[in-house]
């Protein structure tokens, strides 16, 4: 009997319910309903050629179906929870060896349980001590001041903390931005009140609360809106928007509170930050320029903390946010800070699908969100929506648009190079290794 022979004999009620596990799990992983249904359509036609399999996706629940059975639909309900970077890489290897027909689909329950079991040693400590480095590395990276980097790495971890406390409670997760975003504003308002600091920088307000910004969740809701998948898109897109107007609220409160008030001089993109230069010293001093490659490391080393990567995960995270701070440095300066964003969208977005093919099984969440921050659309829309600037808030459409744009193209050039690549190996590579040419 035949590795597919067995396939096919698996019951197709058990069948479904693998198959609709399989979709929660990559549901879970952050990965958008478009991906998850092609992913399930190939893995179904490698479980059983010829057989017609219809997939309806929702942001947490699966529902399998064929066409002129008399079965009824299967539906399987996710937990809501999110997993950690170390999983979803996991569950990419997974979808890879289903797809490549290297583990049967009768084996893939196995598989999916022992990634939920996944262990992460001390959650708790690295979750609070990666929000502090995140924090520090944001703010170093947009040249704050070294005062002003250091209470955003201590209020980083305050609303690490915090964030792990809420979470826990769902009634408590529906407000944790608001209240994250209000104590972060808060403290910063506090220790620049109490030290006569005066206006403080964009990203010490910023950093802090950078890692709640919902970039994948947008991101995601952006590919499924121009997929076809409105109801899901939409819905995302909404929940990220009112996430967004939650944290505006969070920071607009705090600031009204404590008098706080933010220098408009201070750098809100990465290519604002290239150019700043300071006078003064000390704890007033800016980092210099070349500290922003240290940042980097340092913010993929937080991110990577934060979001449970593990040792090989964090350093794809550094290379990829290292190469993706180079595109845009380089590009701000010749075509500005809003094309340079879209080019940097684009070939983050190239690179990330590009990982996910390759052995290693990088799944393009893990590659793309945390780069995501060093874009931050979402962060200039939030302070600019709590500070009430004109100015910054007819910035932040461009700058989100000019993100939708690169993300689309990029999505472009990678469905056009699998689709060839997978069109050259069906026709050349493969009958020359069986020896037809």
């Amino acid at each position: 009997m035949t590795h597919e022979t067995a396939q096919l004999m698996i019951p197709t009620a058990e069948a479904d319910v693998i198959l609709g596990e399989l979709g929660v799990l990559l549901l879970e992983c952050g990965t958008s309903v478009t991906d998850v249904r092609g992913t399930l359509e190939q893995v179904s036609r490698i479980a059983a050629p010829g057989v017609s399999v219809e997939f309806a996706i929702l942001p947490e629940m699966v529902m399998v179906s064929r066409p002129g059975s008399s079965a009824a639909t299967t539906t399987v309900i996710g937990k809501g929870e999110a997993l950690t970077f170390r999983q979803s890489a996991r569950a990419s290897r997974l979808v890879r060896d289903l797809e490549s027909g290297a583990v049967a689909l009768e084996d893939a329950p196995q598989r999916i349980a022992a990634i939920r079991a996944t262990p992460r040693h001390l959650p708790g400590v690295q979750s609070v001590l990666g929000c502090g480095l995140l924090s520090l590395g944001l703010a170093v990276l947009f040249r704050c001041p070294w005062w002003a980097a250091v209470l955003a790495m201590l209020v980083g971890a305050i609303v690490g903390g915090l964030m792990l406390v809420m979470m826990r409670v769902r009634a408590a997760a529906a407000v944790a931005p608001f209240v994250s975003a209000f104590v972060s504003t808060v403290l910063v308002g506090w220790a620049a009140g109490l030290l006569d600091l005066g206006p403080v920088p964009l990203f010490a307000v910023c950093a802090p609360i950078a890692i709640l910004v919902p970039g994948a969740l947008i991101t995601n809701a952006l590919l499924e809106l121009t997929s076809t998948d409105i109801v899901t898109g939409a819905s995302r897109l909404m929940y990220g928007l009112i996430m967004l107007a939650f944290m505006a609220a969070g920071v607009c409160s705090g600031a009204a509170l404590t008098g706080l008030s933010v220098d408009s001089a201070s750098a809100a993109l990465v290519g604002e930050a290239v150019q700043l230069s300071g006078d003064g010293g000390g704890w007033t001093a800016l980092p210099p320029l070349w500290m922003s490659w240290f940042a980097v490391v340092v913010l993929a080393i937080g991110i990577g903390l934060a979001f449970g990567s593990g040792v090989r995960l964090t350093v794809v995270c550094i290379v990829v946010m290292t190469g993706t701070y180079a595109v845009l440095a380089a590009f701000s300066a010749q075509v500005g800070n809003v094309v340079a964003m879209g080019i940097a969208a684009a070939i983050l977005f190239v690179a990330a699908r590009v990982l996910e093919r390759v052995t290693l099984a990088i799944p393009a969440t893990v590659s793309f969100q945390p780069a995501f921050l060093l874009l931050v659309p979402g962060t200039i829309g939030l302070v600019s929506l709590a500070s009430f600037d004109a100015q910054a808030l007819a910035s932040a459409p461009m700058m989100f648009l000019s993100l939708c744009i690169g993300t689309k193209v990029g999505a472009l050039l990678a469905d056009l190079a699998r689709i060839t690549r997978s069109t050259v190996f069906r026709y050349w590579v493969r009958p020359a290794r069986m020896g037809e040419l």
